[in-house]
């Protein structure tokens, strides 16, 4: 549990949320004609909203295999933390459809 103590796991975390929340925007800015606000609000009505995540998730996945290219395994593993932490909520989404 050494690479929690280490701030670049923490730079993984945010990097791996703001990479994640910028996919979210471009997708509900190319592919809808509401303000986001009322986008999202539509998808969790529509059970909907966790598709979006996930599919903006992945754009975490070139950053994580880049930072294991150059051993930056404290950062990576902030990224696979912040993912564990899209799949609760993903799946909390889910189930609560």
């Amino acid at each position: 549990m050494e690479f929690v103590k280490n701030k670049y796991f923490y730079w993984g975390i945010l990097t791996g949320f703001l990479w994640t929340s910028f996919g979210v925007i471009i997708l509900l800015f190319f592919l809808s004609d509401l303000t986001i606000e009322k986008s999202i609000s539509s998808l969790y009505t529509q059970n909907k909203l966790g598709g979006l995540i996930s599919l903006s998730a992945l754009i975490n996945l070139p950053i994580f295999f880049i930072a294991l290219k150059k051993n930056k395994f404290e950062f990576a593993s902030g990224l696979v933390a912040i993912s564990v932490l899209f799949v609760i909520i993903i799946a909390l989404l889910k189930i609560n459809s």
